[in-house]
């Protein structure tokens, strides 16, 4: 069996040796989303295939990239592009990212994502806060041996995403001029897209958003403890009375147009934490 404590402690120290100080925060950035990192001051960054242990991002829309650097004067480690069960990478491969901020001393977690909207009061290019998920991939990153030094066997999950982060990505997107949404996300396996007759059973169970990430790298960061934030920008509004195809291509320009005032808001959560 892989031990991933051990991988994740060498990148940890492959990464430690080019920075003082332990960063407070870990971003992970979704498909067309990578200019949704704030604008960091001393900088340091890897490409993921120079970081022992790291996947590779094989999706358009992810860079591929760690950037360490400072935002408002706080520490943050930034994934540009992230890992996916459809690549066919596993459950501990998707979240070792997570992990490895978990070694560097990472407290609070922002994730974030490009997501297919269904409730219809939304519009392409709002952002949702994630309130609650709905993991329908069918796995989980804690599933085997259980590492006590990373969390417990049985992580609670009843407030996983922080009500006070909440309340302030809230705030902090009212002082910028836009209504953040708030709603439930549900990940999928994928890749395949959503069928007209799954979005309606997705609705049914009570879903406002739906896409191929995030769960697993939310369920890591509530094991190791971590405060999360969660924030998905709705690239596509789903009608399964009326489908309309979407592409990658689609995808990636709304997400990307979205990053800028997404990145605004990231920043300011992190300088009022």
């Amino acid at each position: 069996m892989i031990r991933y404590k051990p991988m994740a402690e060498e990148t940890a120290r492959r990464i430690r040796r080019h920075i003082s100080g332990s960063p407070e925060v870990g971003l992970i950035t979704g498909t067309g989303l990578g200019a949704a990192v704030p604008e960091m001051s001393a900088t340091v960054d890897f490409d993921y295939e120079d970081l022992p242990h790291f996947p590779r991002s094989t999706v358009a829309g992810h860079p591929g990239q760690l950037s360490l650097g400072r935002v408002a004067g706080r520490l943050v480690l930034a994934c540009k592009g992230r890992f996916h069960l459809y690549e066919g990478y596993d459950p501990l491969q998707v979240t070792f990212p997570v992990r490895v901020m978990q070694e560097l001393g990472v407290t609070c977690l922002v994730v974030t994502n490009a997501a297919g909207g269904l409730n219809p009061d939304f519009v392409p290019g709002d952002i949702m806060h994630i309130r609650d998920h709905i993991n329908l991939t069918g796995v989980n990153p804690l599933c085997g041996p259980n590492e006590e030094r990373w969390g417990p066997r049985f992580p609670d999950m009843s407030r996983v995403y922080d009500p006070g982060l909440e309340a302030l990505a809230h705030r902090k997107a009212q002082e910028a001029g836009f209504t953040l949404r708030r709603g439930v996300y549900t990940g999928l396996r994928g890749p395949s897209l959503e069928t007209p007759a799954e979005v309606r059973f997705l609705k049914i169970i009570g879903t406002d958003a739906v896409g191929f990430s995030t769960v697993m790298e939310t369920i890591a960061g509530a094991h190791a403890g971590m405060r999360v934030l969660g924030l998905s920008t709705i690239t596509n509004v789903n009608n399964p009375d009326r489908p309309v195809p979407a592409t990658l291509e689609e995808i990636v320009a709304v997400a990307s147009a979205a990053a800028p005032r997404l990145a605004t808001l990231v920043e300011a959560v992190i300088a009022a934490l």
